[in-house]
């Protein structure tokens, strides 16, 4: 009780005002946790802001078009998110009367909810008493008590998430959620932590043995996945063409047709274009490599500006170019159009 009484007094005097933590509404609740899952704070904080003004309510989340949620998503990755939200919104509207879950384990088997965002969506709309264990919760246990299991295999899941909930005040759990969570993005930061000011460091195992930059362990090292992608920008007096991706991490976004190579991008042969071009073509320009680092995969990828009298290409869309960026894109794609069109 004394460290989680100590965490919440610093947490009183040290966090920071953001609004889904002044409110017991459990929809802002919940669209804030699922923003949060893979992002920052600070940047989250103007798409939650966003899509709680253009989805108030649960209600005009489950009436959006797949393509309106994603558009308002666009730029912030990880889409499942936003398709999750979706689904999720439309089955409680359908099937439960509009009315979020109020348990643990109902909130749990929801679409798109694991166990720390449930954990999370319990203790701070419904006061429940189950621990969050998040990267931050994990990173500050990891340091303090010195513990060098890897954080990610079996034994280590068990352990952090048994010693997470034993140090749990169950009288005021969302309190302790929300302090341990910030003391370990403010305080026992990943890279440059505060170890000085921290009022844990007299007791902290890591800090008094040399180990903080060591802890936590992680055991399994994701291998990164080279892709050469050519993206064909194919104009028609005013239209482009715009293929939606029906799979993949960037399912439901729009992205222009496209031709993957195994090693660096070269200028294209006609055999590859004519996969799509049958007619004659003029290329008009072509972009520099540009890298879009995911955290499984890098993309390298080249824009080709391509000025063609077709009059469709195949599995793709034929949209006004005034009208091109009502669509969602992936981020890379996106930010190449607003500088290059």
């Amino acid at each position: 009780m004394k460290f989680s009484s100590s965490l919440t007094d610093w947490y009183e005097l040290n966090k920071r005002e953001l609004p889904w933590r002044n409110t017991r509404d459990v929809y802002k609740i919940w669209i804030s946790e699922i923003i949060l899952q893979q992002t920052k704070v600070k940047y989250g904080l103007k798409y939650y802001l966003k899509f709680i003004k253009i989805f108030p309510t649960i209600y005009d989340l489950s009436r959006a078009k797949e393509d309106e949620v994603l558009k308002t998503w666009e730029g912030l990755g990880y889409y499942s998110r936003a398709r999750n939200l979706h689904y999720t919104s439309k089955f409680i509207v359908n099937n439960l009367n509009g009315k979020f879950p109020k348990t643990y384990l109902e909130i749990l088997n929801l679409k798109g909810i694991g166990p720390y965002t449930a954990a999370a969506i319990s203790s701070f709309a419904f006061k429940l008493p189950f621990a969050v264990l998040d990267g931050n919760v994990i990173r500050l246990l990891s340091r303090y008590f010195g513990i060098k299991v890897p954080y990610d295999n079996l034994r280590g899941k068990k352990l952090f998430q048994q010693l997470s909930q034993e140090l749990l005040n169950c009288d005021d759990p969302d309190l302790h959620n929300q302090a341990i969570m910030e003391f370990g993005a403010l305080i026992c930061k990943p890279k440059l932590p505060k170890c000085e000011i921290c009022h844990f460091n007299n007791l902290c195992y890591a800090f008094n043995n040399n180990l903080v930059s060591k802890l936590p362990i992680k055991q399994k090292k994701q291998k990164i996945k080279k892709r050469f992608i050519n993206y064909l920008i194919i104009k028609k007096n005013n239209f482009y063409f715009l293929k939606k991706r029906s799979k993949g991490i960037w399912m439901g976004l729009y992205e222009f047709p496209k031709i993957e190579t195994e090693d660096n991008l070269h200028l294209l042969n006609s055999k590859k274009i004519t996969k799509y071009l049958k007619d004659k073509y003029t290329v008009i320009k072509f972009s520099n490599i540009i890298i879009h680092k995911l955290s499984h995969q890098h993309i390298y990828a080249k824009f080709w500006h391509i000025k063609s009298n077709i009059n469709q290409v195949e599995g793709c869309l034929k949209v006004k170019s005034n009208r091109l960026f009502n669509y969602p894109f992936p981020i890379l794609i996106l930010n190449y159009l607003k500088d290059e069109i």
